[in-house]
């Protein structure tokens, strides 16, 4: 395994990212452990995960079951940059009640606290806002942090799901409190999908942030769509997202090329997503969500898989990104 910095921080961590959603709602706790395991043996010290995981009423179902994995022992949480997420409704009453969700001093202190309890740890590396809460302050938000981090709780702060200039107000707005500010930004970012590209990644670049991308094959539709669906192979990369996403003609058209292309070099699609990412400037580490231990040794591969100019400007001319901001849309 591969590592580099998070950011601007002293902090080192694996080239790929344990994505943990699907454990609890489609990967059972024995399983999941498994996982783990392979990870660590993988060399993948770094694992991400939410409160809200689990979802519906069996939300921090997943928090729990790293918490027991932690619990056996054996350096688990030590070799472990964990790192967790806070915004979503962890009310457990049938009707929403206020201060159980988004970013508020309140909720944030209460969240930490159930996760921690959850996750069986005094403490958590990087804890993320999971979206955006625009009718919270950021001097609100970075007083509880300040004191989190104080408390030991905490130890740095990322956000998800945040725009350029989230991030900007966010990181200026701690500079002006002398607090250390955002150090990483978790954003939708893929061959497929390259948005980020035009201010989020820049903004992440400019102000020390690592970007974390998740659904790094875009809900399995880089990840060989086409030929699995021909080949009559159940599982998420023939259905929901990456299905509908193939009814559409231009997309489908566009995966083909992507398919057929790598099939010319030998190479597995997944693989090649998840390795392109890997040569994206800012980039630390897609997050990877295996479902099974087959599944996390395939992503291991993309690691040392090297992709060849000629294949890299192949790729972009399939597709395209969005290109810098203004210019993207302006002169």
């Amino acid at each position: 395994m591969k590592y580099t910095q998070l950011g601007r921080t002293g902090l080192k961590v694996s080239r790929l990212v344990l994505g943990t959603m699907n454990f609890g709602p489609q990967t059972d706790e024995s399983d999941s452990h498994a996982i783990m395991d392979a990870a660590h043996g993988a060399g993948i010290n770094f694992f991400d995960t939410a409160n809200v995981y689990g979802w519906g009423e069996n939300k921090g179902r997943t928090e729990s079951i790293l918490g027991t994995w932690f619990a056996k022992g054996g350096g688990r949480r030590e070799k472990t940059v964990l790192a967790t997420k806070v915004y979503g409704n962890m009310g457990t009453d049938g009707e929403p009640w206020p201060n159980q969700d988004r970013l508020s001093a309140l909720n944030i202190r209460r969240a930490v606290d159930a996760s921690l309890k959850r996750l069986q740890t005094d403490y958590i590396d990087l804890y993320q806002f999971h979206h955006v809460d625009r009718a919270t302050p950021w001097e609100e938000i970075w007083q509880a942090v300040d004191v989190l981090v104080q408390q030991g709780k905490i130890l740095y702060a990322g956000s998800s799901n945040h725009a350029g200039w989230h991030i900007a107000r966010a990181n200026e707005t701690a500079a002006r409190r002398g607090t250390y500010g955002l150090v990483s930004e978790q954003c939708l970012y893929n061959l497929a999908e390259r948005r980020a590209e035009m201010e989020v990644v820049p903004a992440a670049q400019a102000y020390g942030l690592g970007v974390i991308p998740w659904s790094p094959l875009h809900g399995g539709l880089l990840g060989g769509a086409i030929r699995k669906a021909e080949q009559g192979e159940s599982g998420r990369t023939a259905s929901g997202r990456s299905a509908d996403a193939l009814s559409n003609t231009k997309v489908r058209e566009q995966i083909q090329r992507y398919e057929d292309l790598l099939a010319e070099h030998g190479l597995e699609p997944g693989e090649t997503a998840l390795a392109w990412l890997l040569t994206r400037p800012g980039v630390t580490g897609p997050i990877v969500g295996p479902r099974t231990a087959e599944q996390l040794d395939s992503a291991v591969r993309a690691v040392e898989l090297e992709l060849s100019d000629e294949l890299l400007a192949s790729l972009d001319e399939i597709f395209p990104g969005p290109g810098p901001s203004p210019e993207a849309f302006a002169w």
